[in-house]
């Protein structure tokens, strides 16, 4: 989560066509602005579907936000630096990581109240997921290059396993392969999670620092966003790069939306960047929508198709966050 420099025009290599008339039929843009205000820097953004409540990490607590009307419902204390946050179904719970306590928070999702803490022994846990094969949850560790595999049901770290680069986000296909970014390498780490070992370290190249991470589990297509305005396509089956497209600077996520065939990379100085997949190796830019200066995380509702994102009249290092604002982009 690093500052960011000017958005780039967008560009498309390797040939795509021009064939997304389905996606330009829609027109995106933000259809609610929401002041949401309060002092402290942020991170990564998550949506619970089940209650459609927007997790917020905020340095030393959680903001959740209802997304239908953009009215703060709590704030959950006791974070460390807070960096993300992971859901699970059921049981009904969330599980935030703390960077600067090296400990994950346990969080009933009915009562919006910490229920414990998990010590993980990597440093700075970041990024985290649930995996839904190995039904645990993985907090990737960016001062000691690892994963910690946690089990949700003892609320122990169980192993950690070791990478060769600084992870950033990461994403499950649920068959028990994991993939995560690694910012400082340029790479992208295939994990066989059942296993605990890192089976590939494919080259991103031309990515400098890929910060977020999804993936088309139908077509086996992973979307890396890099810091230096590259959005990599990457076969998961092989790890050949299928494609490489620009995008704005410095984004901090990547989100797809399965039903649209959609990608959408958000650019730290305030646009939105809307590629579609026209098939598994083209991809055709739709649009670039104009949000807010820091917007750089959001999260996506995937039975909406809205998008939130956050930003700030003011977020540069070293001074307070002023007019913290959550945005909602929508289709019409």
């Amino acid at each position: 989560m690093k500052t960011i420099a000017r958005t780039i025009a967008l560009t498309v290599f390797l040939g795509a066509p021009l064939c997304a008339a389905a996606a330009t039929s829609q027109t995106y843009q933000v259809t609610q602005r929401y002041a949401l205000g309060g002092l402290g820097s942020w991170d990564y953004l998550t949506l619970d579907p089940s209650t459609h409540n927007l997790f917020i990490a905020r340095d030393d607590r959680l903001t959740v936000v209802d997304t239908s009307n953009g009215k703060i419902v709590g704030e959950i204390p006791g974070m460390e630096h807070a960096h993300g946050v992971a859901v699970i179904p059921k049981p009904h719970r969330a599980y935030a990581t703390s960077g600067h306590g090296n400990f994950v928070s346990v969080i009933d999702l009915d009562t919006l109240k910490v229920t414990g803490k998990i010590a993980v022994n990597g440093k700075n846990p970041d990024a985290i997921i649930y995996d839904s094969a190995s039904r645990h949850v993985l907090t990737m560790n960016g001062d000691s290059n690892s994963i910690s595999v946690i089990d949700p049901d003892s609320g122990k770290e169980l192993k950690t396993i070791a990478l060769e680069g600084n992870p950033e986000f990461a994403a499950s296909d649920g068959a028990g392969n994991v993939y995560v970014n690694l910012e400082d390498k340029g790479e992208l780490a295939h994990i066989d999670i059942n296993a605990g070992v890192v089976k590939h370290n494919w080259s991103l190249a031309p990515c400098e620092g890929p910060t977020g991470l999804a993936l088309d589990s139908a077509h086996k297509r992973l979307f890396s966003v890099c810091a230096n305005g590259w959005l990599i396509v990457t076969d998961a089956n092989d790890g050949h790069q299928v494609a490489k497209i620009q995008v704005g600077k410095k984004p901090d996520a990547v989100a797809y939306d399965t039903q649209t065939q959609t990608i959408f990379s958000p650019g730290r100085e305030g646009v939105l960047n809307v590629i579609h997949q026209d098939d598994a190796d083209h991809y055709t830019p739709v649009a670039t929508v104009p949000t807010m200066k820091y917007a750089r995380t959001l999260a996506l509702d995937p039975a909406s198709h809205n998008l939130y994102l956050v930003g700030a009249k003011n977020a540069e290092r070293g001074q307070p966050v002023s007019g913290f604002t959550m945005l909602v982009v929508g289709a019409h």
